[in-house]
């Protein structure tokens, strides 16, 4: 009898174990979902020509894949946890899990151009919920000295899958057509779906909330959001406030937007509170966030554009140029968790901006015959910043934090990388724009047609493209149209590197932005 009782309590710690167990495997499936949902942004971007040749859609008509698929995700961010309180933690990852994997199906079955661009809107309704989720479960549901881990986990996936999106797409469209970057989610789906199964109880439903919802909130800011993502998006495309569609997205994004933050103030019990926002920490974490969404998303946006456009490289050739962004980061992230625990986290994640910035900085020195060996310095570099910054900025964002409004926290934190992304692709695809207009015109200036550099080379381009005596005077044209693609080329290339000078620029000033925030050591509890 007195060794039985003895060893009564033993089951208490191995049930405290298979708790944290079950926990850890939700985590991770939740992790993989952000995986999954912050990949498909970038997946389709080596896989664009095929995808419009097969869908017959122009460029231009295409954009409204990235659109629908943004705007969805960035509108349905914010009512994350609004929708978990009324369907419960548990039902609603599982529906939205389910549901990405039926959307991203779908879109490998696509038809035509207008339905890829429903069903990507439906995939990004379906996968936006799991990111601030994953962020909410593992804030919430894991030990406070496992939260640290947890963020460094879920942070490397949200750097690594743009980086590693291009690459998937690249290869998978080479071997096997474009459907089948959209059909590779049903093995990280099912894994999903079953470890989600299995590490998450059922939790309570409260549907009576969905009478007592500040509906005309959540339209305004559905309106506004989806307003600014369409302005950000096809604004460069349609020169801006030129165009009346422009302006009436604009106009739209600006009165909803502001309506929505007037009623989120003014509310007792707003479903996402705004007011962390003026928080310190929380706020100058979103900011920097936000320039750092900026960097990433853009620097993903212009290098596969750069290596098409410029080196003539194909979809499996730019996603192996983006890959070496994404490798140092699986080395990075546990050195960056370990020392974040530590050392004052606003000095690691200025280290982490600097070195993104030297990356950005290194990119601007390309010419017309820069090649992937010339760039995987930079993208190593660049990788070895980036878990610095993201791990360190949920720190900022979430310690100290109550507990009632960590999935507001998780919300607004995410939406503001995410936002901040569009908003600096849309600022980066203008500048290339101009800049390459620019260029254009002062090279030209330059390269005149009675200059005698100029009349040598088309002696000498003549020479070369002419056969015989018989089309001799067409070789002239031929090769002063050749001199014009060469300084449109080089226009391109110069417009490419002022725009990473910016993102240089931009990382560059968000430490200064970085240190208005107090210290912040979460191993030590300061």
């Amino acid at each position: 009898m007195k060794n039985d009782f003895i060893g009564s309590p033993s089951p208490a710690p191995e049930a405290a174990d298979a708790a944290l167990r079950r926990t850890w495997i939700a985590v991770a499936a939740a992790i993989l979902g952000v995986f999954m949902s912050i990949l498909d942004i970038q997946i389709t971007n080596a896989s664009l020509k095929e995808i419009f040749g097969s869908l017959s859609a122009t460029q231009d008509e295409g954009s409204w894949m990235s659109t629908a698929y943004l705007a969805a995700e960035v509108t349905v961010i914010p009512l994350t946890t609004f929708f978990m309180t009324v369907f419960g933690l548990r039902n609603y990852m599982l529906a939205n899990s389910v549901l990405f994997v039926i959307f991203s199906t779908l879109c490998g079955f696509a038809w035509n151009l207008e339905s890829m661009i429903v069903f990507r809107m439906l995939q990004g309704l379906a996968g936006g919920g799991l990111i601030p989720m994953a962020m909410t479960l593992l804030l919430t549901r894991l030990p406070a000295e496992k939260r640290t881990t947890g963020l460094a986990w879920m942070m490397l996936s949200t750097t690594l899958a743009p980086a590693f999106g291009p690459t998937i797409g690249g290869i998978l469209t080479g071997l096997y057509g474009w459907p089948s970057i959209f059909f590779i989610n049903w093995v990280p789906g099912i894994l999903m779906v079953l470890g989600l199964s299995y590490g998450l109880d059922r939790g309570v439903r409260k549907p009576e909330i969905l009478r007592q919802a500040d509906w005309l909130a959540i339209a305004t800011m559905g309106t506004g959001l989806v307003s600014l993502i369409i302005f950000l998006e096809e604004g460069n495309t349609r020169d801006w406030f030129d165009s009346r569609f422009v302006q009436f997205f604009f106009v739209s994004a600006v009165v909803n937007l502001s309506l929505w933050i007037f009623l989120m103030l003014s509310r007792k019990n707003p479903f996402v509170n705004l007011g962390l926002f003026g928080r310190r920490n929380f706020g100058v974490s979103s900011i920097v966030g936000a320039t750092t969404g900026m960097a990433l998303y853009g620097s993903t946006f212009l290098l596969p554009l750069f290596l098409a456009q410029i080196a003539g490289y194909n979809s499996r050739q730019i996603g192996l140029v983006i890959m070496w962004m994404g490798l140092p980061q699986l080395v990075m992230m546990p050195i960056a968790a370990k020392f974040s625990k530590v050392y004052d986290n606003r000095i690691i994640c200025s280290l982490g901006l600097l070195l993104f910035a030297m990356s950005s900085f290194m990119n601007t020195g390309m010419t017309a015959d820069t090649m992937h060996d010339q760039l995987l310095a930079s993208q190593i570099l660049r990788g070895l910043g980036q878990p610095m910054i993201v791990l360190t900025l949920s720190n900022f964002a979430t310690v100290r934090m109550e507990m009632h409004n960590m999935s507001s926290a998780s919300s607004l934190f995410n939406m503001s990388r995410i936002l901040g992304g569009a908003v600096g692709t849309a600022i980066l695809a203008t500048l290339l724009t101009l800049r390459e207009k620019y260029h254009s015109v002062r090279l030209g200036e330059s390269v005149s047609a009675f200059s005698d550099g100029v009349l040598a080379r088309i002696d000498l381009l003549s020479s070369v493209l002419s056969r015989d005596d018989a089309d001799a005077a067409g070789t002239g044209s031929q090769a002063l149209a050749a001199i014009s693609n060469i300084v449109r080329r080089e226009s391109f290339v110069m417009a490419y590197n002022d725009c990473f000078f910016v993102l240089s620029v931009v990382l560059i000033a968000s430490v200064a932005v970085l240190w208005l925030s107090d210290r912040v050591v979460p191993g030590v509890g300061k």
